[in-house]
């Protein structure tokens, strides 16, 4: 929902009083100390005792990324703006690697646009505990690196593979991965090495880092760092076209 706060819009989330609320509440001082610009800002969490645990953040006008890109489609967005999204996640998500910090939920879901078309990752914190006590079962299989399903071990690397997820979610308009695979079917599949074709349109290098993302061994996967980099030669050299 939508607040008011020191007169600038902000928006205003509400979660129950449980295990998650909890967790997050013990790294809300953290995250407020996480600054970066394509973060999605924690201004500050309101605890009522009835109602549950509100987490205010900086108000993003133009909503979801996976919204954005399903309600504007390749007619609108070329192929630099698709890979500005990129760069713009990919240097939030360095920051955090940097920071020692775990996203564990990345997907285009999870990342908003603002009113100047910049997207910043968001949900950041709340799943910060989950490495110990989450249940596979609730899981975003078809985010979710292999070993994060299997042992329950979410790192920068789990969040990678996600990242190469979120890629191909923006290269092909927010359609939803692994399309007409059955979902009790692609973990099987993907543990014997498949990987999803390339989106309609993309560019080779830029399916190449996206199956870069997509290692089985998380040693092998690139950093942040690394994948930044990559990114940048491909904007700077036009590789994107």
């Amino acid at each position: 929902m939508l607040g008011d706060y020191r007169g600038n819009k902000v928006a205003v989330k509400c979660i129950k009083h449980d295990a998650t609320a909890q967790a997050f509440l013990a790294e809300a001082s953290v995250m407020t100390q996480l600054r970066h610009s394509n973060l999605v800002q924690l201004l500050g969490v309101i605890v009522e005792e009835k109602s549950g645990l509100y987490i205010v953040t900086e108000y993003m006008a133009k909503g979801s990324l996976v919204d954005y890109l399903r309600s504007r489609g390749r007619s609108v967005l070329g192929g630099d703006c698709l890979l500005k999204f990129c760069l713009d996640v990919c240097e939030a998500m360095e920051y955090l690697e940097a920071n020692n910090f775990v996203h564990r939920d990345l997907a285009a879901r999870n990342v908003l646009v603002s009113e100047d078309n910049i997207a910043k990752v968001s949900d950041f914190g709340l799943t910060k505990e989950a490495s110990s006590t989450q249940d596979t079962g609730k899981l975003p299989v078809k985010w979710t690196a292999p070993e994060a399903l299997r042992e329950k071990k979410f790192s920068t690397k789990s969040d990678v593979w996600s990242f190469g997820i979120l890629l191909w979610e923006i290269y092909s308009f927010g359609r939803v991965p692994y399309p007409r695979i059955p979902l009790k079917d692609v973990v099987p599949r993907v543990e014997k090495g498949y990987k999803m074709d390339a989106p309609d349109g993309c560019s080779q290098v830029v399916y190449e880092v996206m199956k870069n993302c997509w290692t089985l061994d998380p040693i092998v996967r690139p950093s942040f760092h690394q994948l930044r980099e990559q990114l940048e030669h491909i904007k700077v050299n036009e590789l994107y076209l």
